[in-house]
This record gives structure tokens, sequence and C-alpha cells, in this order.
């Protein structure tokens, strides 16, 4: 018997860390079957333990690393 499973979901402003509330970049589906949410900071502070519970990681944190678009310069 074969199952599918469907990917992760891209995450999104509105996911919020378990921790501090902060923008979520890494989502960690656990061995028991639930999922949390991290920012950036707590998903380092806390990875190792994470390995050892985590079944799969989704893990945006590279978003963090792109040069945000800015606006051109007024020239009047």
């Amino acid at each position: 018997m074969t199952t599918a499973v469907a990917p992760s979901a891209p995450l999104t402003a509105e996911d919020r860390c378990d921790r501090c509330g902060a923008q979520a970049y890494l989502r960690v589906e656990l061995n028991s079957g639930g999922e949390l949410l991290f920012c950036a900071h707590h998903a380092r502070e806390h990875g190792t333990a994470l390995k050892e519970i985590a079944h799969r990681v989704h893990d945006e944190t590279h978003k963090l690393t792109g040069t945000p678009a800015t606006a051109p310069d007024d020239e009047r």
C-alpha cells in the first residue's frame, strides 16, 4: 500500500512562532502528528531538540537573506 503525502503549504505572514509570536519561517511536523511553528531565532535555539522529534521540517529561513526591494529615489 502506498500513501501519498501532500507537501506542506508555504508559510505566510499570518503564521506565527509558537514561542514568541514573531513571523514563522520554520514548520516542524512532529512524529506524534502535531506541528510547531518557529521564527528563525527559536528554530536555531531549539534545533537539536527539534531534530529528535521531527517527522518533517519545512524551512523557509532562506527568505530572510534576500535584499528587500526599495522604492526608486524621487528626482524632483
